[in-house]
């Protein structure tokens, strides 16, 4: 869900920013200004002294425009916070039962289940990420299904095959999963 606010945000940011600054460029560069534009003429300024100066005699000017920056300021923040918070473990922890501890490559348990799952029947391609923590992770599981494939039958023998051999090997107590599935398009075939 992030990445798709990302996009959007950042695509309506772009488009108002470019709609503004190619119609100032434009006015300054001698075209005519459209009948919206707040301003006469090429040597006309975006903001003149009285512009400047309207409010700032007003009691509520001020508390107005430092709650507004605020609340942009932190709303940026979040959003920051939000891109560069790491989503994927990049190890997870395992007991090996003699009070020391060993850590095993994320990427590593993601491919091994990726692999595994990819053989399985009726499975034409398989993804898998690691989601969170690294003491207590989890999966998200892309499965491509062959045409004719059985997505109950996949979902089982997903279940118990990659998902229990990745829960045992690793010695996790949990290894939860969220599954999806999706069918490869294939050509319409003819009927008899």
């Amino acid at each position: 869900m992030l990445k798709g606010v990302n996009r959007v945000l950042l695509g309506i940011a772009g488009l108002v920013l470019a709609v503004l600054g190619g119609s100032v460029l434009a006015i300054g560069l001698g075209a005519p200004a459209p009948s919206w534009w707040p301003h006469d003429g090429r040597h006309d300024v975006l903001l003149d002294e009285a512009e400047r100066t309207r409010w700032r005699d007003e009691g509520w000017w001020w508390p107005a425009v430092i709650a507004g920056l605020a609340v942009l300021v932190l709303l940026s923040l979040w959003w920051l916070l939000a891109v560069l918070r790491r989503r994927r473990p990049a190890e997870v922890l395992l007991d090996t039962g003699d009070g020391e501890g060993a850590s095993l490559r994320g990427r590593t348990l993601e491919q091994a289940l990726a692999e595994e799952a990819s053989h399985l029947d009726g499975v034409d391609r398989a993804r898998v990420l690691l989601t969170g923590r690294r003491s207590a992770p989890g999966t998200r599981i892309l499965l491509r299904l062959r045409p004719r494939a059985d997505p109950a039958t996949t979902l089982r023998a997903l279940t118990r095959g990659p998902l229990a051999h990745a829960r045992d090997s690793a010695g996790l107590p949990a290894l939860p999963a969220e599954t999806r599935l999706r069918a490869v398009k294939h050509p319409p075939e003819r009927v008899t």
